[in-house]
């Protein structure tokens, strides 16, 4: 099998999650993670994790076979600006920034390019992403490269890049949604009589019991509701109680929030005319 240097533009959250996910799954046919970042200090204790460190974007992709660019979307043009002369044009190229599409990373750096949008999110870190992907140029080939890859790091999912808007509020805003959601919860055990660290520890173990049901069984999630709601039970009382609250209808809401600041992200930046 074909061995891969892959080189990771921007050692940001997101950019370090997805060098550490990979650095740990030891997936043989990586023979090289490089991670850049300006300020080299702050991420210079990623070197111990077999990770190659350096602030040298060009040179990092100039030897990239898979280059990820885990940029924000307003630096994203003017750095592929830079590299686009070194890098080679069978490099794979993956884009995991929010709002900048395929045809516009094109115009900067060529149609021929094999590029990929990726969504995953900060659970890579521990291999356990929910990723989606879109693609444009590449082989059937290079698709089973990215696929591979990104399944070493959690689940993954192909999907058209007009729903790229989408998997970013579902798949990675869904992150701190879940996170917003563990944090209510342990406050409420707390309320009802655990410590503080117990609480939290339930409440997680919980949410990832749950989505565990739903992903082995498929079932829909009121099919596993129904279970654990008795006629005039402490459950459907609890439940009953939250959607008067709003519960369902904030969550929906705050997705279409998410959705619809995407567009003002996108917007803001694309270069002025």
């Amino acid at each position: 099998m074909q061995s891969y240097k892959i080189s990771i533009i921007g050692g940001g959250n997101l950019g370090t999650a997805i060098a550490l996910g990979i650095a740990q799954s030891d997936m043989l046919y990586i023979n090289k993670i490089t991670l850049t970042r300006r300020k080299i200090e702050k991420i210079r204790h990623l070197g111990q994790q077999g990770i190659a460190i350096t602030a040298d974007n060009q040179a990092a992709a100039q030897e990239a076979d898979i280059l990820i660019l885990a940029l924000k979307p307003k630096v994203i043009r003017d750095v592929l600006a830079e590299l686009k002369n070194v890098i080679k044009p069978e490099t794979i190229v993956v884009s995991v920034a929010t709002g900048v599409s395929i045809a516009e990373m094109q115009a900067v750096i060529g149609t021929n390019q094999p590029i990929f949008r990726a969504m995953p999110n900060t659970a890579i870190a521990i291999r356990e992403s929910m990723t989606c992907i879109a693609m444009a140029e590449a082989s059937h080939e290079q698709k089973n490269i990215i696929e591979n890859l990104f399944e070493q790091l959690g689940s993954t999912v192909f999907i058209d890049e007009e729903l790229m808007a989408s998997a970013t509020v579902l798949a990675a805003c869904g992150i701190a949604y879940s996170m917003r959601y563990i944090r209510a919860a342990s406050q409420g055990g707390i309320e009802i009589g655990f410590d503080a660290q117990t609480a939290q520890k339930i409440a997680a173990q919980m949410v990832k019991g749950s989505a565990a049901l739903l992903l082995a069984n498929g079932q829909h999630p009121e099919y596993e509701i129904d279970k654990v709601t008795t006629p005039q039970g402490c459950t459907i009382t609890g439940l009953n109680e939250m959607e008067h609250r709003g519960f369902s209808s904030a969550l929906i809401k705050g997705i279409l929030s998410s959705y619809h600041k995407i567009a003002d992200i996108a917007e803001q930046a694309r270069p002025k005319q």
